[in-house]
């Protein structure tokens, strides 16, 4: 049946693409012997028609391909002009693009919402755009806590093994405060071996299917490089709760409705009632970006409605610097202090392009060992995110710098949690590190399907 539809859905892009005829270049503009070519054979300007109109079709439904698609675009454009004025190279090339666009374009809509997933994703974009208009930093954070799911919560941990020296959890033996009596005898009657056997845990006691009787949420911390929690999800059923899917070997963790890692990502989870349906709304940021999945507490997730938030961000470097070691601040110098704005200027969030061609930051000397130093800073460290390398020119010499941001981290205080670093090529040990801050405004909002890339298997 999907892959059915996955035809039907390609011969309606086949279609689309032989009715269009509105976006082909302004032949009045013509520059070069290429362009005039094409406009003066029907069968050559009818293909650059039908191929601007998906090309911009594409651009408009999925955020998420325009850094590449604007990069494969460039690259094609440059493979076209090749051709110059001979009209078989030029169709083959138009004709190889076509294909090209019409399988990204039958991909994406194979991932467009439809039915109840378009409804409620409509319904939250609409109202992140609302919330946009006064307060564009937080306009999701607002949203997401403005649907927060209600009703009574209760919360209890887990009890520490006897032995001092053991990680391992066990059920509480006594009644946990907020409990009543009823919940009580159905967590007695149900075994939680398999999720508190891991680490730290604790169980959150909260209606998530609007029966009237409160449904069990079970977060384990395993820690590990990570420092990771798993979330597992149980169901109120008569006289004991049901876990939502059966526990892979007796651990709990083989299929989480999610994890939330707290060292090489920025993730967290709302719970939220949207329409008549309840979610985990699992967040997943990066520098310029927050996806968020809707992820059915009750139900295997496979693709789920996704919402894609973009922000731009004003940034800069403030003179005054902390000096970690010291426990104090210090001044940058003015000439220092103008250098890193300039190089930090040319970062932004949306300048992936893949298809300019790759050049070296700083010049090359005769004398170099390792051209590769000049190209970028170099390898970069799992739990921080590298936005950008750009070059800094100090006292006439040329520096590499990188951008390292915590994959989005911000806060209403300090705003972006970002720093930059500075080296010379072939001169690691001398690297420099500079605080940055930066202020965020969200830019474009779109909606898809998508598979989160944490938790169970989704």
């Amino acid at each position: 049946m999907y892959l059915k539809g996955r035809y039907i859905l390609s011969a309606c892009a086949l279609l689309f693409l032989q009715h269009a005829t509105a976006s082909a270049m302004d032949c009045t503009k013509a520059a070069n012997a290429v362009e005039n070519t094409i406009c003066a054979n029907n069968g050559l300007y009818e293909l650059d028609a039908q191929l601007g109109e998906v090309y911009r079709e594409l651009m408009n439904a999925s955020a998420a391909v325009k850094p590449q698609l604007r990069g494969t675009q460039r690259l094609w454009l440059q493979s076209r002009n090749e051709c110059v004025a001979d009209i078989a190279c030029l169709e083959q090339r138009y004709r190889e693009r076509l294909k090209d666009l019409q399988a990204q374009w039958t991909e994406v809509l194979a991932h467009q919402p439809r039915g109840v997933d378009k409804q409620v994703l409509d319904e939250l974009q609409n109202r992140v755009r609302a919330s946009r208009k006064n307060d564009p930093e937080f306009a999701l954070e607002r949203t997401l806590a403005s649907l927060a799911l209600k009703g009574p919560e209760t919360t209890f941990s887990a009890e520490p093994d006897a032995d001092p020296s053991s990680e391992k959890t066990h059920f509480p033996k006594t009644v946990a405060k907020g409990v009543s009596a009823d919940e009580w005898q159905a967590l007695s009657a149900t075994d939680f071996a398999a999720d508190t056997a891991l680490g730290a845990t604790s169980f959150t006691l909260l209606d998530l299917d609007g029966d009237g009787q409160r449904d069990l949420i079970v977060q384990t911390y395993t820690g590990g490089t990570g420092l990771f929690t798993f979330v597992e999800v149980f169901r109120r059923d008569g006289d004991r709760f049901i876990r939502r899917t059966p526990a892979s070997d007796g651990e709990s963790i083989g299929g989480a409705l999610y994890s939330i890692s707290e060292r090489g990502a920025n993730q967290s989870v709302n719970w939220i009632s949207l329409g008549d349906r309840v979610y985990a709304a699992y967040r997943e940021g990066g520098y310029g970006i927050d996806e968020v999945y809707l992820l059915n507490p009750f139900q295997v997730n496979h693709e789920v409605p996704k919402l894609t938030v973009r922000y731009r961000y004003r940034l800069s470097i403030p003179r005054t610097q902390p000096d970690a070691e010291h426990e104090t601040t210090y001044q940058l110098t003015q000439a220092l202090h103008r250098a890193l704005a300039q190089g930090l200027a040319t970062v932004d969030a949306d300048s992936s392009d893949s298809g300019q061609a790759r050049k070296p930051l700083c010049p090359i000397p005769a004398a170099a060992t390792d051209s590769e130093e000049y190209y970028g800073y170099g390898a970069g460290y799992y739990a921080i995110e590298p936005v950008a390398d750009f070059a800094v020119t100090i006292a006439g010499e040329c520096f590499i710098a990188r951008m390292n941001a915590w994959f989005g981290a911000y806060s209403a205080k300090d705003g972006l949690y970002a720093q930059v670093t500075v080296r010379k090529p072939g001169e690691a040990e001398q690297e420099r590190g500079y605080e940055i801050n930066g202020r965020r405004y969200l830019t474009d909002i779109s909606t898809a399907m998508g598979r989160p890339t944490s938790g169970e298997e989704q």
